[in-house]
């Protein structure tokens, strides 16, 4: 059964407010108000290719009201009847109205606007009938018109009185002729290209510029609409237009701009809004018995891994459960909406984990696209040309799980693999980058550590990368990879992913790329054996150097190594207490909360000799009882415990530093 045309809801417009307030200004001041909103009108552009001869038709009507207005101003009536003013305000508003909705068409999607072609007539309509009621109540008799005025404001009620909803049958045609295609991509069936580009034609995409510009606007419509149907079929249409630009046009190349869209690591991440395992932007935050909160994939594989006590307090779990943080989780999303940040939670846009909606068209749509860029890069032998393909399939993987899971399934990693350790920079960053987006899904690890040549492709990448880009997304990866137990295990114990990351850490050329090693390492450093390794390949020396410019993710590797590596790492950690100390003056709740459980662990291992180097600190207890004041709940109560151990060091109870 085709998809219904009534199947899309009518449009969520978003007028400004001012669309709905009745001005209140004197009556000369209206009335030069209603002539300047009614000559911008004038100026707009009609509506193409959709909704042409709507816009033009209220267009035309507001030029001749202006003709009204610029009568009145040159004219002067002593006074205006109360019938007259009330007239004035509310055609103020309506031309407001007019301007919001031929703005809110010609800035928005045209796949949208096809789809909701009819209530949009409709909306043209109402206001050309609102603009016919006032004009009819308008005493044109007391405002002592000449002759000429009056006919053209006759003919303009004329003209107002006549209009009916006025649907274009072409636009309503080719909107058919969509929902026809959705419905046969929605059964498996490929679109007819002849069609398809006849389509985007008619809609003006007709490059994969304009495409993609195309997709953005939907992606911005999802984020308009409240409900899920509407969230559904507007991603039905993004998965249309994605399939159009890569059949009809082929793969396209990187803006040169910036995308609407950003990343998060493009921006600086709220502390409470990373979780305190990965250092990450939670995507799913939940509460654990202790009261924390974390994302919920690595409290999961922390517990999954062993572990029965909170990372952070270090107190035992009495249970297992995760309770969702759904104000967190809705603070997070309005901040990610602010920043233009994608936020995909683990109920992904199209399939809700309690099923109740599924998109089966946006989901073939997507997997079409997947196989048809996936067969052209299998059998591409211009360097040009799968540089854009494979373009397509990073941008494609970032979308989300599904894509993710499609471009896995479809043999993607294999032909990434050769491209890994390609002598052009793009092509090199941009395999890398599409295997990281691959590696957040979680059946797509497996596939990772499995595929031939393609753990080493991505280990090269990180030691000897073309760009700082592509050695922090290899690090990236191996991050995601650590996830699973085994696989941490397996990478802790190459030689060559240590040092990689170490030296990413030290010496990457960007601070996202410094950022992404060392996450990396705090993933590693999970699993003991592996500490030992990091503890001899000097991050603790490492950490000390980066709390400058990253204090929050050195500090946390800090506390995880010294409580795991043993006496080698408090030997070692002896010589950034000074670092730790001044973290404890200067940095933020949670980065003071890591330092001081860090300098306790240290001092309570290190004996008299580590608790006096801090003392020797000046000003520390003022330090440290700023913290216990103004810091976390643990961040008090490990400045409470540092406190006690300066004070008993003092006085002389070396011995009982331990029992603190």
């Amino acid at each position: 059964m085709a998809v219904s045309p009534q199947a899309f809801p009518p449009r969520k417009r978003r007028p400004s407010a001012r669309s709905f307030v009745s001005p209140n200004f004197t009556d000369h001041k209206l009335l030069q108000s209603l002539l300047l909103l009614s000559q911008e009108i004038s100026s707009l552009q009609p509506l193409r290719p959709l909704l042409k001869r709507n816009s033009c038709s209220i267009i035309r009507k507001t030029k001749l009201i202006a003709v009204l207005f610029e009568e009145l101003l040159r004219n002067p009536v002593p006074h205006f009847s109360a019938s007259a003013v009330l007239c004035f305000k509310e055609l103020h508003i309506v031309l407001q109205r007019v301007i919001t909705l031929i703005e809110d068409c010609s800035s928005g999607s045209k796949m949208w606007l096809l789809m909701q072609n009819e209530s949009l007539s409709n909306a043209f309509h109402e206001l050309t009938v609102d603009l016919s009621t006032l004009l009819d109540i308008f005493p044109v008799r007391d405002m002592n018109l000449n002759e000429d005025v009056e006919e053209l404001v006759d003919l303009i009620k004329k003209q107002c009185s006549e209009t009916k909803v006025f649907v274009d049958p072409i636009d309503d045609n080719l909107r058919r002729e969509v929902l026809k295609m959705l419905d046969r991509i929605k059964r498996e069936i490929v679109p007819d290209h002849s069609r398809l580009a006849q389509i985007f034609d008619r809609l003006n995409l007709r490059d994969s510029t304009s495409c993609r510009d195309e997709i953005e606007s939907l992606e911005d419509e999802v984020q308009n609409q409240t409900d899920d149907k509407s969230k559904s079929d507007v991603i039905a249409l993004i998965g249309l237009v994605r399939y159009a630009k890569c059949v009809l046009y082929g793969a396209s190349t990187p803006r040169t701009t910036s995308h609407r869209w950003k990343s998060a690591a493009d921006v600086s991440i709220p502390a409470d809004f990373r979780c305190p395992i990965s250092l990450d932007l939670m995507q799913d935050p939940v509460v654990v018995a202790t009261g924390q909160t974390y994302d919920r994939a690595s409290i999961r594989a922390w517990i999954e891994s062993g572990h029965n006590t909170c990372p952070k307090t270090g107190q035992t779990l009495p249970h297992s459960s995760l309770i969702p943080n759904c104000a967190l989780k809705n603070l997070i999303a309005m901040w990610c909406r602010q920043q233009r940040i994608p936020f995909e939670t683990t109920e992904t846009n199209e399939r809700k984990t309690n099923g109740v909606v599924t998109n089966k068209t946006a989901l073939e749509a997507t997997r079409m696209t997947v196989l048809f860029l996936v067969n052209k890069l299998t059998v591409s032998q211009s360097t040009e040309t799968t540089g854009r393909l494979v373009h397509e399939l990073r941008v494609l993987a970032k979308s989300d799980s599904d894509s993710r899971a499609y471009i896995a399934e479809a043999g993607a990693l294999p032909l990434l693999v050769q491209f890994l350790g390609s002598e052009h920079p793009n092509l090199q960053g941009n395999a890398v980058t599409t295997i990281l987006n691959l590696s957040t899904l979680e059946v797509n690890k497996a596939r990772i550590m499995e595929t031939d040549g393609l753990l080493n492709g991505i280990i090269e990448v990180l030691r000897s990368g073309a760009t700082w880009e592509a050695k922090g997304n290899a690090a990236a990866t191996i991050f995601c990879l650590t996830g699973v137990h085994a696989y941490r295990k397996k990478l802790g114990r190459k030689t060559s992913v240590i040092n990689g990351l170490m030296d990413l850490a030290r010496d990457g050329g960007t601070t996202c790329s410094k950022r992404d090693a060392l996450v990396a390492i705090l993933r590693l450093a999970g699993d003991r054996e592996t500490v030992g390794k990091l503890v001899e390949g000097g991050v603790v020396e490492l950490a000390g150097e980066s709390m400058d410019e990253l204090p929050e993710e050195a500090v946390t590797v800090l506390e995880v190594v010294v409580k795991r590596g043993g006496l080698a790492a408090i030997v070692a950690a002896r010589r950034v207490i000074g670092k730790l100390a001044n973290v404890l003056r200067v940095g933020r709740d949670r980065i003071q909360e890591s330092a001081a459980a860090t300098l306790v662990y240290i001092c309570r291992k290190g004996g008299a000799e580590t608790v006096a180097e801090l003392a020797a600190i000046s000003g520390i207890e003022r330090v440290i009882w700023e913290v216990m004041a103004m810091g976390t709940g643990r961040g008090r109560r490990k400045a409470g415990s540092l406190l006690r151990i300066l004070r008993r060091w003092a006085a002389g109870f070396e011995g009982d530093l331990m029992a603190v």
